[in-house]
């Protein structure tokens, strides 16, 4: 199924499983020092399919071409569950059980939205790993959101939700710079953790705010 494109990657999944409802799991948010990490679910109607068939990993996306799709993914409609967990609790239950946290949150809520039973659906997990806590079956896909169409709509609308989060906390924290790398590492962000040390959103767990806590 590797060479198929991500719509047909997800048609072939529902033949050969027959699922009720097909959903795609994302997060976005792990790597950076700053900010929540953000976890989406998504259900593409079958319908929407071929619409949608031009999109591709939010990551190979720019930032004008991922909101112009997550227009398209509404008006043909997708629907969507997200869910987040903050800087705090990733300090207090680590970086893994938080994105967790967030993704399991983020299916329930779109399963009670749609009102569907859990044990009818199948959920595509981005990475090697199952969410734990779910009573639907799981598949992870190891590069999920370059293979299924499902997982690769839940990465852009968790990508759009973070960054526009991490803009409107760059007018409180103007000094790192969020709304241009959105809390990663780079080195401006770096430079300006030195120079004015963590701010009250960045996460004190993580090796490079720990050292100058």
């Amino acid at each position: 199924m590797s060479n198929l494109s991500l719509s047909d990657f997800d048609t072939s999944v529902i033949k050969k499983f027959g699922p009720d409802v097909l959903i795609g799991v994302d997060e976005v948010g792990r790597g950076p020092l700053a900010g929540p990490v953000v976890a989406c679910a998504a259900f593409i109607p079958l319908e929407a399919y071929q619409n949608l068939s031009d999109i591709n990993d939010s990551k190979k996306l720019t930032p004008s071409k991922r909101s112009l799709f997550f227009a398209r993914m509404i008006k043909n409609g997708a629907r969507f569950g997200f869910a987040y967990c903050d800087h705090k609790q990733i300090d207090e239950i680590n970086i893994l059980a938080a994105t967790f946290k967030a993704m399991n949150e983020a299916v329930q809520r779109l399963l009670n939205y749609l009102k569907i039973d859990e044990k009818k659906t199948l959920i595509l997990v981005d990475g090697p790993h199952k969410i734990k806590g779910l009573y639907s079956k799981q598949l992870p896909i190891i590069g999920g959101d370059g293979k299924s169409l499902s997982i690769a709509c839940a990465s852009i609308f968790a990508k759009v939700i973070r960054d526009n989060w991490m803009n409107i906390l760059n007018l409180s924290y103007p000094a790192y710079g969020f709304s241009k790398h959105k809390g990663y590492g780079t080195k401006f962000h770096l430079d300006a953790l030195k120079e004015h040390g963590p701010s009250p959103i960045h996460r004190k767990s993580f090796a490079p705010v720990k050292s100058l806590c």
